[in-house]
């Protein structure tokens, strides 16, 4: 299976496919954290080639629920929603048979304005993680992930990460245990229709 993994630099979900035995490519506006395939740029560019699976990890910051309150503090953030709820659309309305977009919770304007909840919330402590970080699961020709391992220690160290330059890339990684269950499951279950 051809696999693009957008928005993502980690290389996570990229190599766990690529151990599966798929051809995996990961795509952002950043370099690859790990050496692998890897375009650098916008995800745009390759949005047209012929894609089996796409896993999108799309920008949250305007969208998640989290963030809501800074909507009333200031204006722009508005428009920069839209942009990011349009952007999120774009793997939505995919023409791709099988498409997995991950986020956070959102709040009810992004709802509204992508047109549909999730099709699924997870938690690492469901895939061998033993941390609390709500991930929600928009799926198209796709099966709901069946957790692997369930674990007890369910700390929300995402919510704990102090301030610093990485601190936005250690919150959004996607944890290995969830990403070996999408190589493993999204391939060979019955999929869910969006």
């Amino acid at each position: 299976m051809k696999v693009l993994i957008a928005c993502e630099c980690s290389g996570v979900v990229r190599d766990a496919m690529i151990r599966r035995g798929h051809e995996a490519m990961s795509c952002d506006l950043k370099p690859t954290e790990q050496p692998g395939p890897h375009y650098q740029g916008d995800v745009r560019d390759v949005l047209g080639e012929s894609w089996d699976l796409i896993i999108a990890h799309p920008e949250c910051t305007y969208m998640a629920n989290s963030g809501v309150r800074w909507l009333d503090r200031d204006i722009a953030r508005w428009k920069q929603m839209w942009e990011a709820c349009e952007f999120f659309r774009l793997f939505l309305h995919h023409p791709c048979p099988r498409v997995a977009i991950e986020n956070p919770i959102m709040h009810k304007y992004a709802k509204r304005w992508i047109g549909r909840t999730h099709d699924q919330v997870i938690q690492p402590w469901q895939f061998g993680h033993g941390e609390t970080k709500a991930t929600c699961l928009w799926l198209k020709g796709l099966p709901r992930l069946t957790p692997t391992n369930i674990v007890s220690g369910r700390v929300g160290r995402v919510h704990r990460e102090p301030p610093g330059p990485q601190r936005k890339a250690n919150r959004s990684r996607t944890y290995t245990g969830i990403a070996d269950a999408m190589a493993k499951q999204f391939l060979q279950e019955r999929p869910h229709e969006i």
